[in-house]
């Protein structure tokens, strides 16, 4: 029977909860995932949770924070000067904004904190500083 190994192209079946049980994302309805190991596209304990897993094969698999969107930085909470948003936005805690870094790439953030001249922004990743429970199940192994 096929195992799956580093450098295959995989089609997997998720559901991803949180400790609490909170699922934050799920391929449930719609098609599986599709990529290939070793090319860093997923998490790093996502990857290595499918390693030698058979076709048809499900398993639970827990992601300590360090192998999932890792901890908080405090580098990517910043404040912002209200008067640097274009002016039909209002920001409102929980909104999310993008902007452009130096170099051209695109920064998702989410507004943490609105005050009376600023806006508190934050960077990182959602999930970042959370253990990650993912439910598994490999479909197709290329």
């Amino acid at each position: 029977m096929s195992q799956v190994k580093q450098n295959d192209t995989v089609k997997v079946h998720y559901t991803g909860k949180l400790a609490d049980g909170q699922v934050f994302d799920t391929s449930e309805g719609k098609e599986p995932i599709e990529f290939t190991l070793g090319q860093g596209q997923l998490i790093p304990g996502f990857e290595k949770g499918l390693i030698d897993m058979n076709l048809n094969e499900k398993k639970t698999i827990n992601i300590p924070v360090e192998e999932a969107y890792g901890q908080p930085r405090e580098e990517l909470v910043q404040e912002v000067d209200k008067n640097q948003l274009p002016p039909e936005i209002k920001p409102e805690v929980g909104m999310g904004l993008v902007s452009m870094t130096p170099d051209g790439r695109e920064m998702n953030l989410l507004v943490a904190e609105v005050k009376e001249n600023t806006i508190v922004v934050d960077g990182n990743h959602p999930l970042a500083g959370k253990d990650l429970i993912f439910d598994l199940e490999v479909v197709e192994i290329k």
